[in-house]
Order: structure tokens, then C-alpha cells, then sequence
């Protein structure tokens, strides 16, 4: 059965995400194996778990201690770094200042938002000559002391784990294993560093810690602070799905990017995220993309006369640089 045929025969109607180990894909059958859950996943669901990632907790930890004394800073501390006018989508975004769903007042959460970098910074980063109109450089406060650190070394950690996920996307594709290869030579990887206050206001307020949305890279890598519950994941039958904070695990979940890429093959999930726990909750999302300049349409395999083409082509960085626009300079409101 061709992928076009079996996307058609999937429902979507799940009630739960599957937990992959990654940790064994040193041998061509165990990555042929974990492609095969991994297709399945991408198919049905969008999203999916993985242990065995390989970032040490050393790193999450520092980081996490990090970006918690930056989120306790002062608000005018932060605004020094408004996103809006270092530019690009850099630096720091205060509550309610952006609105993923049109149909709510705005998203109860404020974030941190950088790109590649290397630790030890070059003054011209051949990785970045190709972004048009996604270019700018990272913004990084006084303090704390440690936070540039912390945050990159987290990044390029996490980067590693989306290296190692391109090959199997690949290969759940039908593709060989390096196809990805020529396409993601530079990192076109945005890392925001989220902090969701409890939330106390009636449900039906218009406010979320973050409006139903997808995502608009090719994947998504996502730390959540373990035991607290918000993300949540909307299946066909349009109901809300918890996906479990779940000590040990990343969430991955696939963005537009790739989804336009396999013609809707793999599912791009519409998720959100509620804290009505009582408690703060930090996050860290990878947004993993294709190299900016890469134009992105669908692959011939994801395409047949029963499943025509759905997307027209797009360069991948004029198409996120417009998705941001679209979420950061939509009217919200606080009241």
C-alpha cells in the first residue's frame, strides 16, 4: 500500500501518544524498525513521545534553573529586549502579546526566543547567509550570568536530537536516510524558552496559556517542566487530549512545513496549551525546519490521482517569517 493509500484508511481519532525509545538506531534493522513506529505515529496522531534522547539532565536542569531566574527578573528588566523592537522575533515576549487563535483575546505567557549561535560566537556565521527573511542575530540579557550558556548549550543538544529523528523521518517515508541531508545543512532552528503562570480566570475567558494552533517548521521538540499538565492535542472527532508531562521525555510533533512536504501524509495536529494546575510551568520548544532558502512542496510519493496536490510551493523562510507576523501582529486584547 502506497503512503497516499494509507494516510486515506487513518482515522486520527486517538486518545493517547505513543512513547518511542530512540536509543537503539545504530544498526540499519533498528532504524528501518523505529521508522515504521514513527510513520505510524506521524500518520495517526502528529505526535509522538521519545526517551533515550540523549540530552544529559545536566543540561535541562541548567537551563531550567536558568530561564527561571530570567522569567523572575523584573517585566521592565525583560522589555529591554522586546522582541518587537530588536526585531526578527528575537528576545523577549511579555504576556499576552501574541494570539495563536484568532478566536481568544490573546496567549497568557511570556518567552524567550533565539536561533542558531555558536557558543563561542563568529562574526560571519556561514550558517546564517541563506536566511532572507528570517536573518538577525540572537539578543541576550545582563543577567543572569548564566543564561547564554545555559540556553545554547541546551539548543545545540537538542538540535542534535532533531539530526538524529531527520534520517528516520526519511526513512518512515520511504526515502533514503539522507534525504533530508541537502536541505538541512544550517540549523533553520528557533528555540523559545516559555513560562505559563497559572491560570484563574473562568474557562470560557478567551484567554489560554496558548490558542489552538499548529506548528509551522517541519517538527517540533519539546521539553515540558515534568508532572504538569497543559499541552493538549485535538484529534478528528474534535476533542482535547492531554499530552502528559512525562519525566525522561520529549514531545515531538510535526509542523506545517513537513506536513505540506508529504501532502498532509503526516498529520500537522492542532494543539494548545491550558495551566490550570496551580502552579508555573516552564517549557522549551524546538521549532526544527528546512534550511530557509529551500522551497518547500509536495513530494512525489505523497502525491496521486486519488490524493492531488494540496500546497502550493513556498521557500521556507518567506513562509514562517509570515506565520510569525500572522501570530506576533494580530490585535490582542487583556480585557
Amino acid at each position: 500500500m502506497s503512503l497516499s493509500e494509507t494516510a486515506a484508511s487513518v482515522s486520527g481519532a486517538f486518545d493517547s501518544i505513543p512513547i518511542i525509545d530512540i536509543g537503539h538506531a545504530s544498526t540499519p534493522d533498528e532504524r528501518i524498525t523505529l521508522a515504521q513506529q514513527i510513520r505510524e505515529a506521524c500518520m495517526s496522531i502528529g505526535f509522538f513521545c521519545i526517551r533515550n534522547h540523549s540530552i544529559p539532565q545536566e543540561t535541562i536542569d541548567k537551563v531550567f534553573s536558568a530561564m527561571k531566574a530570567y522569567f523572575s527578573l523584573p517585566l521592565e528588566t525583560k522589555m529591554k529586549l522586546y522582541h518587537k523592537e530588536v526585531g526578527n522575533f528575537r528576545g523577549y515576549e511579555p504576556e499576552m502579546d501574541s494570539n495563536a487563535d484568532p478566536a481568544n483575546k490573546g496567549d497568557f505567557h511570556e518567552g524567550f526566543e533565539i536561533t542558531w549561535e555558536e557558543l563561542v560566537p563568529k562574526e560571519n556565521d556561514e550558517k546564517r547567509a541563506n536566511d532572507s527573511a528570517m536573518a538577525g542575530a540572537n539578543v541576550w540579557p545582563s543577567e543572569p550570568a548564566e543564561f547564554r550558556e545555559a540556553c545554547l548549550n541546551y539548543y545545540h543538544a537538542a538540535l542534535g536530537v532533531g539530526k538524529t529523528l531527520l534520517p528516520l523521518f526519511a526513512l518512515a517515508l520511504n526515502l533514503p536516510e539522507t534525504y533530508f541531508d541537502d536541505k538541512t545543512k544550517n540549523s533553520a532552528a528557533a528555540m523559545r524558552f516559555l513560562h505559563y503562570p497559572p491560570q484563574s480566570g473562568p474557562e470560557d475567558d478567551g484567554i489560554v496559556g496558548v490558542g489552538a494552533h499548529s506548528d509551522f517548521e517541519c517538527f517540533t521538540i519539546l521539553w515540558q517542566e515534568p508532572h504538569i499538565q497543559a499541552l493538549q492535542l485535538l484529534n478528528s472527532e474534535n476533542r482535547w487530549v492531554d499530552a502528559p508531562a512525562i519525566p525522561g521525555t520529549l514531545v515531538v510533533n510535526i509542523g506545517d512545513q513537513l506536513a505540506r512536504w508529504t501532502n498532509d501524509v503526516f498529520r500537522s495536529t492542532v494543539h494548545r496549551a491550558i495551566n490550570r494546575t496551580g502552579v508555573h510551568r516552564h517549557s522549551i520548544p524546538l521549532f526544527f525546519g528546512t534550511d530557509y532558502h529551500v522551497q518547500v512542496e509536495p513530494m512525489s510519493s505523497c502525491v496521486s490521482p486519488e490524493r492531488p496536490p494540496k500546497y502550493e510551493p513556498v521557500v521556507a523562510g518567506d513562509y514562517v517569517h509570515q506565520r510569525l507576523q500572522d501570530v506576533y501582529h494580530r490585535n490582542t486584547t487583556s480585557s
